[in-house]
């Protein structure tokens, strides 16, 4: 079933492209992540050029998250409050993500950064949830860690103008979850991602957010930034590709649902050390993508 997508200017499988946000869509079903940090990747070695798809990504987390948050309102695990001010903060931070996107895109040089930038960030998340998911089965899943009480981060306390978030359990500066937004709104530009696997541990260790909120919360600004992420790519950089979008949502709706009840059979730790491995696979493919000469050095586009 080829398909033609106008932005990216290729034709590709269609079903594949269905079957791709399938995949993500299970392991958000499966992991509870939203899978845009998967999504790009994949597009990338598929062949999509890199700034089609961290645009189009984004659309895609949009979409997985409205009834995630939705599920979360209802029982009332959201801080609109704070997620009011990650929200001021993630659009702030995705308007200078956008500046930085175009000159990037000016100087030539936006693929070989997403590219690190998904590198590093993967590197990262993936050596630590393997780390963590080891440990776990080591220990045949018993708790060997002490319950620590939750407290935010000695630097957040000093910050000023203090404001109570009642359903958070915090008296803390809104300084703190601004910049926090701000910080996400960045990456949600440039890598096409929601950032919630960054935005959870930062909620629950930095800011010392409850632990019922935090979920609900992070895909409230969440669903928000790539809204507005989605439109100021659409305007300024022009690099979302409708139909690639579109077919990665009708993909990743289907395959949510067979992930969750996967999820509800498997152990926990085994999870996460397969979705370790993972992450830490596509790391290892894109540094192996970045190392290797491409077959077209030069490449041609419009001004």
């Amino acid at each position: 079933m080829p398909v033609y997508l106008p932005i990216a200017n290729l034709s590709v499988n269609g079903f594949l492209i269905v079957l791709l946000g399938a995949v993500t869509g299970v392991l958000s079903g499966l992991f509870g992540v939203g899978g845009g940090f998967l999504t790009t990747p994949l597009l990338i070695f598929y062949g999509i050029p890199p700034t089609v798809a961290a645009a189009s990504a984004s659309t895609q987390v949009t979409g997985a998250s409205v009834s995630g948050v939705l599920a979360h309102s209802r029982r009332g695990g959201v801080d609109y409050r704070m997620g009011a001010v990650t929200v001021g903060g993630g659009i702030f931070g995705a308007i200078i993500g956008a500046f930085l996107f175009r000159l990037l895109q000016a100087v030539g040089q936006i693929d070989i950064v997403i590219n690190i930038l998904y590198v590093v960030m993967l590197g990262a998340i993936g050596g630590l949830m393997l780390q963590e998911a080891l440990a776990t089965i080591r220990s045949d899943g018993e708790t060997t860690k002490k319950v620590r009480k939750r407290r935010h981060h000695p630097l957040i306390a000093a910050l000023p103008m203090r404001w109570r978030f009642y359903r958070s359990g915090l008296y803390i500066s809104p300084l703190a979850p601004f910049l926090l937004g701000f910080i996400i709104g960045i990456l949600t530009m440039l890598m096409g991602v929601g950032g919630g696997f960054i935005l959870v541990p930062a909620m629950l260790y930095i800011l010392g957010m409850s632990g019922n909120v935090v979920v609900g919360t992070s895909l409230f600004q969440i669903l928000f930034v790539t809204m507005a992420t989605t439109m100021m790519h659409a305007l300024t950089t022009q690099a979302v590709d409708i139909v690639l979008a579109g077919l990665l949502l009708l993909g990743s709706v289907m395959g949510a649902q067979f992930g969750t009840q996967i999820a509800m059979k498997a152990k926990p730790e085994i999870l996460r050390f397969v979705l370790a491995a993972i992450v830490l696979a596509v790391a290892l493919r894109m540094v192996v993508g970045l190392a290797v000469q491409p077959d077209e050095i030069y490449t041609v586009a419009p001004l």
